[in-house]
Order: C-alpha cells, then structure tokens, then sequence
C-alpha cells in the first residue's frame, strides 16, 4: 500500500470528469460500473463512453437503467441485485461464460441512511449491499480482470468518519442508528480496497477508494427534505449548499482513481478531490482526509476475512 499523501495532481475540488479524462483514450477497454445509471453513477458511466469504453451497467431495475443510458454509445445493462448473493453469482458466472475481461470495476451503487432493513440471514442492508455484494461481486468476477492493468475502485464517503467497524455489532443487533450503520459501511469500502490491493497487486489488480464529495443525488431518498435543510445540504427553495459539487465534478474523482496514470504506482489509497487524500488530523468530516481506523492493513485484513465467511467467495488470498 502506498503511503496515504497527495501526489499533486493539477486537479481539484472543482475539477470535471472532462477535465481528468482529457487525452485519455479507453478505446478497446471494459468498465464495469454497478449503480452506473444515477447519480454519480450516470455521470462516471457517460464519462467513460465519452472517452471509448465499452461499459457494463448492472442494474436493480434495469428497465430504468436502459431508459437513463437511452442514447449512451456502448452503454449496456444486466440485471444484479447486491443485497441477493444468489443474483451476484448469477450476474458473474453469466458474464464469465463470455469470456470478456474487465479493465475497470467501479463499486459505485449504494444505499444511504436507510431506516432498519435486513437482507439476506438477517444482514444489516447498508453493510450488506455496500460492502458485501461488492465484495462478492469483484471476488466472483476475479478470472475477467485484466492481467497486468485491472483497477478496481471503491466509491466510499467522508461518512466513514462516523463509525469504524463494529466488531462486537456489526449488523446493529442491538439498536439501530442509520447514520453509524452507514459510516460503517463506508470505513468498510476503503478497507476493501486497501486489502484487495495487498492480495492483487502482483496480478495487476490494483484497487482506490475515495469520497466523492458532497453532491445531491437520488442516494439521499431516504432523508427527508426538513432533514437536509436542518443539515445545510440545501435551501429550504431546493438549492444545493455553496460547497455541494455538480454530479459532473462529483464523478471526477472516481474516474481520475479509475484512469489516471499518475496512480500506476500506487495502490490501496483513499482519494478525494482528484488527488490521494491526507490523514485525517480532525473529527471534522468537512476538513478531509481519511480517518486511520479505515486505513489500517490489519483492520483490512480482518474485515476481509469476516467477508469470506460471510459469502462464501475469496478468489485473492
């Protein structure tokens, strides 16, 4: 894993998905991008058509993912549910069996603040479609990596300043908080990433996570209008706060970590801003960075472990 500090990339908080792609050309690639047809999603999706890939959209409801990727050249959905592990099998072995490689996976789709919700034995559903339907999906589709240049990427959130994993309760059998549950899931992303990277990097599979940035999308349906006022996200006329990012500039980051060949000797870092983030030296979420507790290499290597048990897959160790 590469020391946790920026590299000075030219780019900023500011910067567009244009604006990091410039000059790159993804003719003849593969990107894979779940949830890649809302939000940031559908941005990094056209961000990555607009450069030459070819880009698979699994989807929940892909009826809906075709009608926003109507008019996207080489944009194509499938339908995956990450909260069912039994539809992430289906989704792999469906895509395997054509014998296609993925050059990019962008772990992008995911659930926020949602009230109590279990999936599958029980799970605590932001953990479980978060983290362990990605963790299932990138492990199942480990043989379509491209050797010697795959990069996976992690889409977490400047959330996972509020919790660490629970150890001793992390499916929140004992009282529910949608916003812990959430920060959990988020420190759970980048930790994915740091220990992917550890296990894959000899292949060429190289794995970034990061925070996009603050932005309004659909992932906030499930807080209520009053809510995000009382928060400052927008006015109570619908405004998006001064430092609220375009979905544009919000996507820029995930396709900078996706592409860019400044990251080719690094690995397993947490970006934000079209840059690798610092250390964390607040508790301010706002001031940036990564908090230790989501970088830590035995944190990492627990929690992968914990996965594995938990969905049965690990192509890597």
């Amino acid at each position: 894993m590469t020391t946790q500090h920026g590299i000075g990339s030219g780019f900023g908080a500011r910067s567009t998905t244009r604006e990091v792609l410039a000059g790159i050309d993804l003719s003849g690639r593969t990107a894979l991008v779940t949830g890649g047809y809302s939000g940031i999603g559908l941005e990094t999706t056209r961000a990555l058509s607009a450069a030459g890939a070819r880009v698979v959209v699994p989807a929940r409801r892909p009826a809906a993912a075709r009608e926003a990727l109507r008019g996207v050249p080489g944009a194509e959905t499938h339908e995956l549910d990450l909260a069912d592990l039994n539809s992430v099998r289906v989704f792999a072995e469906t895509f395997l069996e054509t014998g296609r490689t993925i050059d990019v996976l962008i772990a992008n789709a995911g659930i926020m603040a949602c009230p109590e919700t279990r999936v599958g034995p029980g799970w605590e559903a932001q953990f479980a479609v978060n983290h362990l339907g990605h963790f299932a999906l990138v492990n199942r589709l480990r043989p379509a990596l491209a050797a010697g240049g795959a990069r996976v990427v992690s889409v977490s959130s400047a959330g996972h300043f509020a919790s660490g994993i629970r150890w001793n309760d992390i499916h929140f059998r004992d009282g529910y908080d949608r916003w812990l549950a959430y920060g959990q899931s988020k420190t759970a992303n980048i930790l994915f990433a740091v220990h992917l990277d550890a296990l894959g990097a000899a292949a060429g599979v190289r794995a970034f996570s990061l925070h996009p940035g603050k932005i309004i999308t659909p992932l906030q349906r499930h807080i209520p209008r009053a809510e995000q006022i009382a928060l400052g996200w927008i006015s109570p006329d619908g405004t998006p706060a001064e430092d609220f990012k375009t979905p544009e500039q919000g996507a820029a980051t995930t396709v900078w970590a996706a592409t860019s060949p400044m990251l080719g000797d690094h690995g397993g870092v947490y970006c934000e801003d079209c840059d690798i983030a610092e250390l964390a030296t607040t508790g301010d979420m706002d001031a940036g960075g990564v908090k230790p507790w989501a970088i830590d290499p035995e944190e990492a290597s627990r929690l992968w472990d914990l996965s594995r048990e938990l969905t049965g897959v690990d192509a890597f160790s």
